[in-house]
């Protein structure tokens, strides 16, 4: 085993292959022990065994499908239990491609579970320990399509701008207590996604397409430079500063008491 001190265990989801077994590799090279969590044991086994002898660290398969209830759970209780957790890695998702008529709803309805639900309960069972210990990071896997939902799939998009609101909030939320939360948003990268989702990555222009090492290591980069939000193909940093900067120009006047001026509605005397 190594003798670089520990930084803690990060439980990886969706950690057999792609951008998870990606981030497994690099975070073991980091020092981190890890708890690698996905539907294909043999994958897992096979990665826990080559972490472990190459980087030297602890390396835990957990073999679970976080569409089912009580393998979802099993992974909760090791959040919820397991102390030397510093960090956890939501990865594991599903993509869709066809049109929303085109697309069947119960393969939307299990992309919503588990790219909304089981990410929302893992990281529920996370933070409350994260929070007493006073450290811990969350990094969320969203997309591009969390602010390009014309891109794909609008169901997909809206479950990947709901990771990206949801970060957004956590980071609100718990700036003040040690938690580092960080959402990192792929474009078109070279995995077994689009297989899966039913374009293969060979249809697509090879120029939009980012191999996943360089997906994972453009990640880590953003997240030592302290980015909250990383787009690893976004040339100027400051285009989503503008971004941001013109959501926060609405935030005064989303909520009013009177319609805008445009509508020409007579306003209702108070009661």
């Amino acid at each position: 085993m190594s003798t670089t001190p520990s930084k803690g265990t990060a439980l990886i989801t969706g950690a057999s292959s792609g951008i998870g077994a990606i981030y497994a590799d690099r975070l073991a090279r980091r020092g981190y022990d890890l708890i690698l969590v996905a539907r294909n044991r043999g994958r897992l086994d096979s990665l826990a065994k080559r972490l472990t002898t190459e980087a030297g660290r602890s390396v835990e398969a957990v073999g679970a499908d976080l569409n089912d209830k009580a393998d979802l759970a099993r992974v909760e209780t090791i959040l919820k239990t397991d102390a030397s957790i510093t960090l956890l890695v939501n990865n594991a998702g599903v993509g869709a491609t066809k049109p929303l008529l085109d697309t069947d709803i119960d393969s939307l309805d299990s992309l919503i579970t588990l790219n909304v639900t089981a990410l929302t309960r893992l990281t529920y069972a996370a933070v409350p320990g994260f929070v007493a210990r006073g450290n811990g990071a969350i990094i969320n896997i969203s997309s591009i399509v969390a602010v390009s939902p014309e891109a794909l799939n609008g169901v997909y998009g809206g479950s990947k701008a709901f990771v990206l609101a949801f970060s957004q909030s956590l980071k609100h939320e718990l700036s003040d207590k040690g938690i580092r939360v960080h959402v990192v948003l792929p474009g078109a990268t070279a995995t077994d996604f689009w297989q899966l989702a039913g374009l293969p990555v060979e249809h697509l222009p090879e120029t939009i397409v980012m191999r996943s090492e360089d997906l994972v290591d453009a990640a880590l980069a953003g997240l030592d430079q302290g980015e909250f939000v990383t787009i690893p193909s976004l040339p100027d940093a400051a285009d989503w500063d503008r971004y941001e900067q013109a959501r926060a120009i609405l935030a005064p006047n989303l909520s009013r008491q009177e319609p805008a001026v445009r509508y020409g509605i007579t306003l209702h005397a108070a009661a």
